[in-house]
């Protein structure tokens, strides 16, 4: 019984370490939204309100007025109950997230191919397939990276591959799995803005591929929507609340306005008549600009090289899958196409639905947006690399071997470094020095050049979120997206200081460059 389930044991106590060892360390800051959901947990666990006073609040955190979705929020409280606020705890539950989806991973792979792939006699078992769908998991650069941060989109692509394993357990075998199912993907509309548009076309993509197999187990069907949909109701009216599109404001390509200036001009210029008007309408340009965005996902740059512009997302030095994993992915592509099945349509639905959230954003491609395609190339990877011959699967095996040491390496030695300032690592030394300082002075002003200052401050003094809460010592103001800024905590301004007219006892910390500057003034 060890023996049979050792690799899988050994698979995901790899995918603990690469996760787990030295989480709180590297990356070496936490950006302002990991901040932000780490001490809105610490204010849930102590208050059971959030840092504005709500009291445990369902379908969003107003945080900064970007209103966070409440799913990862309420997952850290535990962490942060066992370990305390600090940068450990905050971003345990995406690191566990990453680990449950390699053990995921390797149960929907057995689920989906439960004894010989493509029924073909000959082809290995389906568990071969599972094991290295999870090992490449394990060690995938683009997976790695994000289970190390605090990122919803992490808790929500496990709970989207959960509810995809119960729906195909539904299939195999009882109906009654389509429960969980339908608790995990609603889970997944309260975790990351993204699974909201993906979630539904998700499950219209698996209702359309098992739409008969589902018709023969009415009941758990009926029942399994009914709990789906009573507790996705909450989500309704903030659904239609002017709060849910504030994010999708700042970051939609349809709000982009040199598309309708670009339309206009090209109207004017063909004379304005209905074939002009036809020929360049605003939703032709929306929908170049939207397949633009879509296809940036499968550039080879992106896939192979550097990986994700956003250095928060990536190192810069490896790409989203390892450059030798094309082979087995196109093998496995070669596979799926030409042995048809459902469990092959699916795949290959799942794969090109994930982008689609993500190509409605103006930054592409963003490795973060569609994380919850994951496993799938994995599972495409292994499919092709048990149809390879153990000669080929062993040099395929070393070279995976040599870029994760060169991605672990590049990870610890040099990103750590380069990057430092994506994670704003100025932060807690400043806000350590200055409480050690702040009794001998009656105010102090820090710049918010580095943004969000305030939330910095109450997370590394632990203040106490009753106090913050209720002395009414901060003001905020809306900024064009709805934002609130915090100008003042106590003695702490968050403004930029007149320094033509300083004040006596009283410290100004100001930009200089990258770091902070001090300028004392007993």
């Amino acid at each position: 019984m060890i023996r049979r389930y050792l690799p899988i044991i050994l698979i995901l106590f790899l995918a603990a370490v690469l996760r787990f060892v030295q989480l709180g360390k590297n990356p070496p800051g936490l950006y302002w939204d990991e901040v932000s959901l780490g001490y809105n947990a610490y204010s849930i666990l102590t208050t059971g309100r959030d840092e504005h006073g709500e009291w445990l609040p369902l379908t969003r955190f107003k945080a900064f007025g970007d209103y966070k979705p409440p799913g990862y929020i309420y997952a850290t409280v535990p962490s942060i109950a066992l370990f305390g606020l600090n940068e450990f705890a905050v971003r345990f539950p995406s690191a566990l997230a990453g680990v449950a989806m390699v053990w995921l991973t390797y149960l929907l792979v057995k689920e989906l191919f439960p004894v010989h792939l493509g029924g073909v006699q000959g082809h290995p078992r389906g568990v071969q397939a599972a094991t290295l769908a999870a090992l490449l998991l394990a060690i995938s650069p683009w997976h790695v990276q994000l289970s190390r941060v605090a990122f919803e989109a992490m808790l929500a692509a496990a709970l989207n591959l959960a509810g995809i394993y119960f729906f195909v357990k539904t299939i195999r075998k009882s109906g009654w799995y389509l429960i969980p199912a339908a608790i995990f993907f609603v889970l997944t509309l309260y975790t990351f803005n993204s699974n909201r548009l993906l979630t539904p076309l998700v499950l219209m993509a698996l209702t359309l591929i098992y739409g008969r197999d589902l018709w023969c187990k009415k009941s758990a069907v009926i029942v399994a929507a009914i709990i789906g949909l009573v507790l996705s109701l909450p989500l309704i009216p903030y659904w239609r609340s002017p709060e849910s599109k504030v994010r999708w404001h700042e970051v939609n390509i349809f709000s982009n306005l040199d598309v309708i200036k670009d339309s206009n001009r090209r109207i004017a210029a063909d004379g304005g008549g209905r074939i002009a008007k036809l020929m360049h309408h605003r939703y032709l340009g929306h929908a170049a600009n939207f397949l633009h965005h879509y296809f940036d996902h499968f550039k080879g740059q992106y896939l192979w090289v550097t990986g994700d512009g956003n250095p928060r997302f990536s190192t810069q030095s490896t790409g989203q899958l390892y450059l030798i994993e094309a082979l087995p992915l196109l093998a496995g592509f070669y596979f799926l196409l030409t042995h048809k099945s459902k469990t092959g349509v699916l795949l290959l639905a799942w794969w090109f639905l994930g982008p689609i959230p993500a190509a409605t954003a103006r930054e592409t491609p963003h490795a973060l947006r569609t994380v919850s395609m994951l496993p799938v190339p994995q599972i495409i990877m292994a499919l092709g690399l048990v149809r390879f011959k153990k000669l080929y699967v062993y040099l395929i095996t070393g070279f995976l071997m040599f870029e994760l040491i060169r991605f672990q390496y590049n990870y610890y030695r040099n990103y750590p470094q380069e990057f430092a300032g994506e994670w704003l690592t100025q932060y807690p030394p400043l806000v350590r020095y200055l409480k050690s300082v702040e009794n001998d002075y009656d105010q102090i002003f820090v710049t918010s050049d580095f943004g969000r200052p305030y939330i910095y401050f109450l997370f590394y003094n632990q203040i106490d979120p009753a106090q913050f809460q209720l002395e009414g010592r901060t003001t905020r103001t809306g900024d064009v997206f709805g934002f609130f800024d915090v100008h003042s905590v106590g003695k702490y301004k968050f403004d930029a200081p007149d320094l033509t007219h300083p004040q006596s006892k009283t410290v100004y910390v100001v930009r200089d460059g990258n770091q902070f500057k001090i300028i004392d003034n007993l």
